[in-house]
């Protein structure tokens, strides 16, 4: 649901979190993208960074310099000017291997939602999915627009380190984890592409607010993929958003 109006909430003492409602939603997303746009066009002297999530913008800003309310003030005039746009302009395919070994839990998720792996497939594959967010750790893309047939709860207790570039489901949402870690999400599949590379410019090429869809490849194409991508070579494909 969104909110009549923004509320700014602190978080500390030099951190203001502008939140826009309380669901992940396309049309709430634009509102954060849209102040996070505007704050960027129109820089205060004293905010440090701006974080976008699925429901708001954190704004990290020194308090010797800025004064909230200054702050607030600045925010709840760009907020009204602000023109926000609810479609992606950019569509990303990221290919992704469901085969074997990278589809680990696609039986476990297959018994949990009474569905086939290969309708997993289908339906996760055949998604139009909206990056909201980064978060967690570097690199890690929280995706929205899981079809419904797939809204997995999460695990009620971790499983093991994920692989890198682990294509996962839980909770309603999807995700491209960067690196191992434990999680209580299901690994569907795997992409050789690298959203967080430190060394490549950009480091991060999928932004905020872009729309995502996934390619089935062959085991074979993972690994001739993925030796690209070792090389520092992007290959995820690039097109206008419908």
């Amino acid at each position: 649901m969104r909110y009549a109006a923004p509320r700014c909430l602190d978080a500390g003492e030099a951190a203001l979190v502008v939140e826009f409602g309380d669901s992940v939603d396309p049309a709430i997303s634009a509102e954060v993208l849209a102040l996070d746009a505007a704050l960027r066009a129109a820089p205060l002297i004293g905010i440090l960074e701006t974080v976008p999530t699925y429901r708001s913008l954190m704004i990290h800003y020194d308090p010797l310099a800025l004064a909230r309310a200054a702050l607030v003030v600045h925010v709840e005039a760009l907020e009204r000017a602000a023109q926000e746009s609810a479609a992606p302009s950019v569509r990303w395919i990221i290919p992704c291997c469901y085969a074997p070994p990278h589809g680990e839990d696609l039986a476990a998720a297959g018994e949990a939602l009474s569905l086939s792996p290969e309708r997993i497939v289908e339906l996760h594959s055949g998604a139009d999915f909206r990056a909201y967010m980064y978060g967690f750790a570097p690199g890690w893309c929280y995706l929205g627009g899981l079809p419904s047939a797939l809204a997995v709860p999460r695990r009620a207790s971790p499983r093991g380190p994920t692989p890198r570039g682990a294509v996962l489901i839980g909770g309603g949402l999807s995700l491209i984890g960067a690196d191992p870690m434990p999680t209580g999400w299901y690994v569907l599949g795997r992409t050789p592409e690298r959203l967080f590379a430190p060394s490549r410019d950009p480091s991060f090429f999928v932004e905020v607010g872009d729309a995502l869809r996934f390619e089935p490849i062959d085991e074979a194409t993972f690994r001739a993929l993925e030796e690209k991508s070792a090389r520092g070579e992007m290959i995820a494909r690039r097109e206008a958003s419908a």
